[in-house]
């Protein structure tokens, strides 16, 4: 007997959602896995229909666990924390729900289970964390730095009081003058601390993002020439001004692109993309949702060890000779200020990947 009209809604709208579906009947055995499922289990169809979930899946215990509970209590049992699926090259996270299917008649004829992939929102939520440490170390860096700035005026001052007192052939000259270019040094570095901590008017003109990438690109292009860096950009045309501060930002993707620069070998690739991110919206109380552009830049450096990857924007730490280990935090700032998030992961070809997500804010 062919399928009825509603039945043909139901299959299709099963085979194309997004999340993972997959159905046992009463035996426990897969009679349904839809593409979505064999993506994110890296399980096939031919593999799993017809067979014990707890056989196909006998490396997944918290997913057994998971179908053993809801079909002994008769009620659906999920788990957003916990579930990871073991794949080959990698492990995903997702949040899991198994609900057992009951007929019309109230006898229950298996279960189903759902699964959604957590690997963005993991992403976002460790962007969010970093943002809130971030808050936390420059309001005590500022604290700080405003007690240091006081007594570095004094040896300063002390400093070039004693140069002037030196005859300019004596051999002691070097001394105050290594003194005050080094107080120098240290001010510097209190001001760039001093910025994190400070609020910032980040949404006050419309800023053509695409036109500042551009203007960056070519300046890199020159400063990185003897390395021979290619550059590649893939620009949306599509994506409209936003509001934002335009220092900040152009700030905000030189670091950036000059880091990839700086991390690639003799003749690596930089590639800078922009996109309008079709998967999440900023939502704000009192304000209505609006969209978020992607701007990613990736290289075919040597990537960030994981050991790395959350320490690289606390201030102070760096892993290049010479830094001052807050350009990263500054990035971070300037990200907070524009009410985005900036996250980085390393590609699987090798490499990093910076993404910032701001919102398509517009006057």
């Amino acid at each position: 007997m062919p399928d009825t009209p509603q039945q043909q809604l139901y299959a299709m709208i099963v085979e194309n959602v997004g999340e993972a579906v997959i159905a046992l009947d009463p035996q426990k055995n897969i009679s349904l896995i839809n593409p979505a499922a064999q993506t994110m289990t890296g399980m096939s169809e031919k593999q799993c229909l017809g067979k014990a979930f707890s056989k196909c899946f006998e490396h997944q215990r918290i997913l057994c666990s998971l179908v053993e509970k809801a079909l002994t209590s008769g009620r659906s049992i999920s788990d957003h924390e916990t579930v990871e699926l073991h794949r080959a090259k990698k492990t995903l996270p997702v949040s899991a729900t198994v609900s057992p299917l009951f007929t019309h008649g109230g006898e229950q004829q298996g279960a189903v289970l759902i699964m959604r992939d957590l690997t963005q929102i993991r992403t976002l939520e460790d962007a969010i964390r970093r943002a809130d440490r971030l808050s936390m170390v420059g309001t005590m860096a500022a604290g700080l730095a405003h007690e240091i700035k006081n007594p570095l005026g004094g040896i300063k001052g002390a400093a070039q009081l004693l140069k002037r007192e030196l005859e300019a052939e004596s051999p002691l000259i070097e001394y105050p003058q290594v003194m005050i270019r080094e107080a120098e040094r240290v001010n510097r570095i209190i001001e760039e601390l001093l910025d994190l901590s400070r609020p910032q008017r980040a949404l006050s003109s419309e800023v053509n993002i695409g036109q500042i990438i551009n203007e960056i690109v070519l300046l890199q292009r020159q400063a990185f020439a003897e390395k021979k860096v290619k550059f590649i950009i893939y620009l949306d045309p599509s994506i409209p001004s936003i509001l934002g501060n335009r220092n900040q930002l152009t700030q905000l993707f030189l670091n950036l692109i000059k880091n990839s620069g700086e991390a690639v070998a003799q003749g690596g690739e930089i590639r800078v993309t922009t996109r309008i991110d079709s998967n999440y919206h900023l939502s704000t109380p009192g304000e209505r949702t609006v969209q978020l552009v992607q701007i990613i830049i990736e290289d075919n450096g040597p990537g960030i060890p994981p050991e790395q990857r959350e320490r690289i924007f606390t201030p102070f730490y760096t892993t290049k000779t010479g830094g001052t280990g807050l350009g990263l935090a500054t990035c971070q700032k300037i990200v907070s200020d524009h009410r985005g998030l900036l996250s980085v992961k390393n590609r699987k070809e090798g490499g990093s990947a910076f993404t910032v997500s701001l919102p398509l804010h517009r006057s």
